[in-house]
């Protein structure tokens, strides 16, 4: 039974508190994910919200999804698993080469 849910399009100065009152009216938040950017410490515009019960979480995603929020239409859907990432960093192995002889030995 999924009710997490994926809040996106959030203003940069919303807070934990502000989310927490929102979805509050459709049912018990039992978890929430505001993640922050490491440069600014501003939320970095979405967060992931967890509620009681499936129908509490289909309440809030048919209440509050497209309306305005601090300034902002939100878009909320039911948050999908993670997905799986190849180990390796994402650079697929092999490196560069190319032009002018650059790391090649010279003959």
């Amino acid at each position: 039974m999924n009710t997490k849910m994926y809040v996106g399009n959030l203003s940069f100065t919303t807070s934990e508190p502000d989310l927490r009152t929102l979805f509050s009216d459709y049912g018990t938040v039992t978890d929430m994910h505001l993640p922050m950017d490491r440069e600014t410490n501003r939320p970095r515009g979405f967060a992931f919200v967890t509620m009681d019960s499936t129908m509490a979480m289909n309440e809030a995603i048919r209440a509050l999804n497209g309306r305005d929020f601090q300034g902002r239409n939100l878009t909320i859907n039911e948050a999908r698993p993670k997905e799986e990432r190849p180990a390796g960093g994402g650079y697929n192995g092999g490196g560069g080469g190319g032009g002018k002889g650059y790391g090649r030995d010279r003959y």
